[in-house]
């Protein structure tokens, strides 16, 4: 079984919820602390075993190019200041031996188009879809790296999902599932953002997936649907007529920094997590709290 060396990175959405501050700079490089919330999923990429970074691009996402890309004249400056740790960290935002490669979507025509622009460079291999702006704290280990052991153990499909409010289904994908032969969740149907009272259940598919190749023929078949977008739900359900897809609920904490109060829920607990600033920020809320 292949492992799981490639992850794509659909980041070509204009983040209209954050306007003004994504009007220019894409919202993956929004800063939770410290990090832009791009840095956080190609580091628990990089966590679960991937070598290669695979980004579908827009206009106006030059910034996460010049992220990940050696910065001369900013490690010049660092290091005739002196200032080394700064230095370590610059250099060190991706390790060595991962590489990046850049696809532009022409147009934005939906997650499972821009899943299909990445077909050239995976090729035959499973490979991992991580949406930056779902930020999930992993519980021990990142999303990426338990969904690669379970796909060890199932050789399908793997996607993560997480119990939902019923009053939410409108706002994700939804699956059915049954137990399966090895005591794993077994798919049986994904729907598409449902009324609640139409939802099979109120699992919910997050911004995690672990897929094999042959999505890539379920998506090229696959026809657009509202608004013109090619789901990667759509594909998902067609796939499961002819392999096992896998539901997994991950362990961990998941922040929806695509709206603006789970991206404020992120940067206070990670904020109150940071290994420098933790004990005085924590101080600080406390006195505010009193203020209030």
């Amino acid at each position: 079984m292949s492992r799981v060396r490639k992850a794509v990175f659909p980041v070509a959405g204009l983040g209209t919820r954050f306007l003004p501050a994504t009007k220019a700079s894409p919202k993956e490089m929004l800063p939770v602390v410290d990090k832009p919330l791009i840095q956080y999923a190609a580091e628990e990429a990089e966590e679960g075993g991937v070598d290669k970074l695979v980004f579908i691009t827009g206009r106006n996402k030059r910034s996460i190019e010049d992220h990940f890309d050696k910065a001369y004249e900013l490690e010049v400056e660092l290091k005739e200041a002196g200032k080394t740790k700064l230095l370590e960290i610059v250099q060190n935002i991706l390790p060595p031996h991962v590489s990046c490669i850049y696809l532009r979507q022409a147009e934005a025509l939906g997650l499972g188009h821009a899943v299909l622009c990445a077909r050239p460079v995976v090729g035959n291999e499973p490979f991992a879809v991580i949406l930056a702006d779902d930020l999930i704290r992993g519980a021990g280990q990142g999303v990426v790296a338990q969904m690669a052991e379970a796909h060890e153990r199932y050789g399908c499909s793997i996607l993560s999902v997480e119990e939902v409010p019923r009053d939410e289904t409108h706002k994700y994908g939804i699956v059915e599932t049954e137990p399966g032969p090895n005591g794993e969740l077994r798919v049986t149907s994904i729907v598409e953002k449902p009324a609640p009272a139409d939802a099979p259940s109120n699992l919910a598919v997050v911004g995690r997936y672990l897929l094999t190749p042959r999505i890539f023929d379920k998506l090229e078949e696959t026809r657009a649907g509202a608004g013109g977008e090619i789901q990667l739900t759509d594909a998902i359900a067609a796939l499961l007529h002819d392999e096992p897809v896998v539901a997994y609920p991950f362990k961990g904490k998941r922040y929806d920094c695509g709206s603006k109060l789970g991206y404020l829920q992120a940067q206070v607990e990670l904020g109150l997590l940071h290994p420098e600033l933790g004990g005085d920020f924590a101080q600080y809320l406390r006195q505010l709290k009193d203020q209030l």
